[in-house]
């Protein structure tokens, strides 16, 4: 223990403010005012804590002459308060206690002043200590842990050694954490302290063991964590839990060998009579959603109800993740209302749940609904109610969604700026994308798709492949997103030889493999120039011959260049692979009808009704202020309905006068899609 003369500069500041206290710094004080004053004010977490405060400051008042166990005690909870000024002013009173410079008191007032936060203070008191124990080196050793210090965490189990005292467990095990942050080289000394483990005969301790766990599968290195961990006997829970949450860490996409992986474990911690915990659910069920192993998520959830654990809020968000991506929104939404604890994360699980399922409306109800019960959003789930502001077209609510973000500070983060960009994308406005594209500080490939699939689907080709061209610039990697962009881009210009010249550069270039998507815009970007038959062709070697999309994508162009006979064929095909899908018969219908070949078109529709096809209605909405209204043909559930079809008529009757009539009126030639065709006309030419 330092004398009062090599108090650190910061020290002797803070007793100098603190000297309002110094009447309580002499044994022989017995005035109750000042620090006793000072405890009485503050707001303790706990009343324990409380109580212990009141206690000391009594023994001080009555003159009892306290052990340095006693100062310990209120040292360590200085500590869990986080109350430094106290802390300082015990510290003073163990000076003039008379205690001297016990090694127990110095552990103790380390471990306080790292707990406060006061590191330099930490470290001060550790150099100037007359005597050091292994306690004294565990506590700063955790301290450099616990603050984030992790390069001074290796130095000082470097400098522990060469003391000549043996690493313990628990020195090996803080310094293994520090390796798992990654610094520089933190791979490379995390193997050698795994070495120091064997060779002190401590790598088979069962904190060690996780710790090495913890090192490896952060580093990414998998097969290093799997022979810790089939060389450790006495597993326990902790340690399946990090060797699951493990493949999940590393950088190596989520695939099925490691999904199986997770799963192996998983039974095998119950063979050995482990009980999962939540956390071990938790990471099963990310696992089942990330490979769509839904069957196997339905059974560990089922495991979760009989292990009582479903009002946990980490599960509560995975079995909302699980429903959504099966298509099984109402269990998705049983799952969120069910969970006692809804925080963020389950809020915004759900909306994105909502939106992967196009329900939209909901989606962005939902968002509201969280505001109103004084939920506060991040980043995240602005961007998810931005993506459902896209979904509607609903450009307004977007707008004064990005202020609340504005308001909130959350503007500046990237995945806020490429939601803004995509949400105005979709909504038609190509100049506010732009400039929402321009004040996105850090761009990553998820904002240049976004800008570039925008342009896209606005016919922008050019601007959509000089946009291109600037990503390489920048350095960043397209992805199979950036590269279905610019093949739409292509296609829409009508830029066949360079959509085909991408479509090869994607696969040499950049090892992307094409999936379904990307063959079908090349589908479309040939049937469009005319050679359907170049585009049959590609379709039959693109190895997704029995994927109706594809053969949807010249089924349209067809339409486009009024060829009737390949349609009928092509037509064929697809309904053979979706014999139940209503759009493939529409389409041929309206092939049939543009070209003004009525006996074919009436087949369809017999032929639609015999099988018990039916029509999805097409839902149309308008977005008044903050709230969007969806309806669809014939629609009278809006409670103005009446007003509306009022001034429907009014408009019908005078664009009948102006002599419009309604020449192609579709499958579904009712006078409600009669009227909704004229809604449409009356709307673009507005």
């Amino acid at each position: 223990m330092p004398v009062p003369a090599k108090q650190s500069p910061q020290l002797v500041l803070q007793m100098r403010r603190n000297r309002v206290f110094a009447p309580f710094v002499r044994a022989n004080a017995r005035k109750r005012c000042g620090f006793m004053e000072l405890v009485d004010i503050r707001v303790f977490p706990c009343g324990v804590l409380f109580k212990s405060y009141k206690m000391f400051c009594k023994a001080r008042i009555d003159g009892v002459k306290l052990d340095k166990f006693t100062y310990s005690s209120v040292l360590s909870i200085c500590g869990r308060t986080g109350d430094v000024e106290l802390g300082v002013v015990i510290h003073g009173l163990i000076v003039v206690s008379g205690l001297g410079p016990q090694v127990f008191l110095t552990n103790s007032l380390i471990d306080m002043y790292s707990k406060c936060g006061w590191m330099d203070q930490a470290r001060f008191m550790f150099d100037n200590s007359h005597e050091l124990d292994d306690v004294s080196w565990n506590s700063l050793i955790s301290s450099y842990v616990r603050t984030g210090l992790y390069e001074s965490t290796v130095e000082v189990l470097i400098r522990m050694h060469r003391s000549g005292l043996a690493l313990n467990a628990f020195a090996l095990g803080s310094a293994l954490k520090a390796c798992s942050s990654c610094f520089g080289g933190s791979r490379e000394i995390g193997k050698m302290l795994h070495g120091s483990t064997v060779k002190f005969g401590l790598d088979f301790d069962t904190v060690v063991a996780t710790a090495l766990l913890h090192m490896y599968t952060r580093t990414g290195d998998l097969s290093s964590a799997a022979k810790v961990f089939k060389l450790t006997l006495n597993r326990n829970v902790v340690m399946f839990n990090a060797m699951i949450a493990g493949l999940f860490q590393s950088d190596t996409e989520i695939c099925e060998e490691l999904a199986d992986e997770a799963l192996r474990l998983f039974s095998e911690m119950q063979r050995w009579g482990i009980s999962p915990s939540s956390f071990t659910f938790s990471s099963m069920l990310k696992a089942c959603n990330a490979v769509e192993a839904f069957g196997y998520g339905k059974q560990i959830h089922a495991q979760v109800l009989k292990n009582n654990l479903q009002i946990d809020e980490f599960i509560g968000s995975a079995l909302v993740d699980l429903y959504s991506l099966s298509g099984q929104i109402s269990d998705a939404l049983r799952c969120f209302h069910s969970t006692p604890k809804i925080d963020i994360v389950s809020w915004t699980s759900m909306i994105a749940g909502l939106i992967r399922n196009g329900q939209f409306e909901h989606a962005l109800s939902m968002f509201y609904n969280m505001l109103g019960s004084r939920g506060k959003p991040d980043e995240f789930t602005i961007s998810s109610a931005l993506t459902a502001c896209a979904g509607l077209a609903a450009s307004r609510s977007g707008e004064q969604i990005q202020g609340y973000a504005t308001k909130a500070g959350l503007q500046h983060y990237t995945v806020v700026g490429n939601s803004q960009v995509f949400m105005y994308g979709k909504s038609g406005d190509i100049d506010a994308a732009n400039m929402a594209f321009e004040e996105i500080e850090d761009r990553d490939v998820v904002s240049w798709s976004a800008i570039i699939s925008s342009h896209a689907q606005h016919g922008s080709a050019t601007e959509a492949l000089s946009l291109f061209e600037m990503m390489k610039r920048a350095g960043v990697a397209p992805n199979h997103i950036t590269l279905l962009g610019v093949l739409t881009a292509c296609s829409h210009g009508g830029l066949v030889d360079e959509g085909l010249r991408f479509y090869e550069i994607m696969k040499r270039e950049y090892g992307l493999a094409p999936n379904v998507k990307h063959c079908a815009c090349i589908v479309d970007l040939l049937a469009r120039s005319g050679r359907l038959v170049e585009s049959e062709n590609f379709i039959v070697n693109s190895g997704f011959e029995d994927d109706p999309i594809m053969w949807r994508a010249l089924l349209s162009a067809c339409r486009i260049r009024g060829d009737t006979d390949t349609a009928k064929r092509v037509a064929d095909r697809v309904i053979e692979l979706e014999p139940q899908a209503a759009s493939s018969y529409v389409l041929l219908y309206n092939i049939y009808s543009d070209a003004g070949i009525e006996l074919p078109a009436t087949e369809i529709r017999e032929l639609m009704k015999d099988r018990g096809v039916k029509k999805e209605p097409g839902i149309s909405w308008i977005e008044i202020g903050s709230t969007v209204h969806s309806f669809v043909a014939g629609d009278r559930s809006h409670p103005k309905s009446q007003v509306i079809y009022e001034k429907l008529e009014e408009l019908l009757e005078k664009i009948r006068k102006l002599g419009y009539v309604n020449e192609k009126a579709g499958c579904d030639s009712s006078v409600a899609e009669q009227k909704a065709a004229l809604r449409r006309t009356i709307i673009a030419k507005n």
